[in-house]
């Protein structure tokens, strides 16, 4: 698939892999297999390999698991051309937040989680919308810098995306982009109440270093819609490409 695309020159750049751990435990064998294959691509068609730390739950993530990480995939004999985190980007996160709220592809959502949970429906049945869903773009702007500035408590507002409450998939229910986290981030320190969730930095992260082939196991099969959506919807050109993998 790499050939291919290297010969065709699909995305007009070199080939860009990363390693993306969630810097919140050790790594496992599993690691293993997908540092083999990112950095083994990048370096069977001369290309680059970024380690990602994927770093944007300041509860559960520690510059232990960092620097472990570090040692681990040296161990294996990989090198990284870059050492890069997600929380490098969270500025530039919240101003696709922004964007999205004002394009109307976002909105505030005051609901609990609870609320939110069951409004999603089920795999055989349709979601409901949030009775916030139609709020006005000012309102919403007002709402989201005051969540930036802190002004609320935990859980009190999330941002959504504004997608399809019907969708066959349900990540694309209206996912949550953001949420509220009054808790110091391990390099960020207390810069940050809000924190964007996974699904919302890992596909935009990838784009935003450049990065051609995403790599990643098949559990975030499902999770591919919403990282293209979210490229598309930030402007990207030639956005990176998710492949999955069977885990090991």
């Amino acid at each position: 698939m790499v050939a291919e695309d290297v010969a065709n020159n699909k995305f007009g750049r070199q080939v860009a892999t990363r390693f993306p751990p969630e810097p919140n435990g050790f790594l496992h064998i599993g690691h293993a297999k997908s540092i083999c294959l990112n950095f083994g691509i990048a370096e069977e068609f001369g290309g680059r390999c970024n380690l990602r730390f994927d770093d944007t739950n300041p509860f559960t993530e520690d510059i232990k698991y960092v620097e472990a990480i570090k040692r681990d995939v040296q161990w294996l004999g990989a090198q990284w051309d870059a050492e890069l985190y997600a929380s490098d980007y969270f500025g530039k996160l919240y101003e696709i937040a922004e964007s999205l709220v004002k394009k109307g592809k976002a909105y505030v959502d005051s609901q609990s989680d609870e609320q939110i949970r069951l409004g999603r429906g089920t795999v055989t049945s349709a979601g409901s919308e949030s009775p916030y869903r139609n709020r006005p773009v000012d309102e919403n702007l007002d709402l989201l810098r005051r969540m930036r500035a802190g002004e609320f408590p935990d859980g009190a507002h999330v941002l959504r995306a504004k997608i399809d409450m019907a969708h066959h998939n349900m990540i694309m229910r209206d996912p949550l982009l953001l949420r509220i986290r009054h808790a110091a981030h391990y390099r960020q320190g207390n810069a940050w109440s809000i924190y964007p969730l996974y699904d919302f930095a890992h596909g935009l992260s990838d784009a935003i270093e450049g990065i051609t082939h995403s790599l990643c196991t098949l559990e975030f099969k499902d999770n591919r819609e919403i990282y293209d959506w979210l490229v598309h919807e930030a402007g990207f050109q030639r956005p990176p490409e998710q492949t999955e993998f069977a885990r090991l």
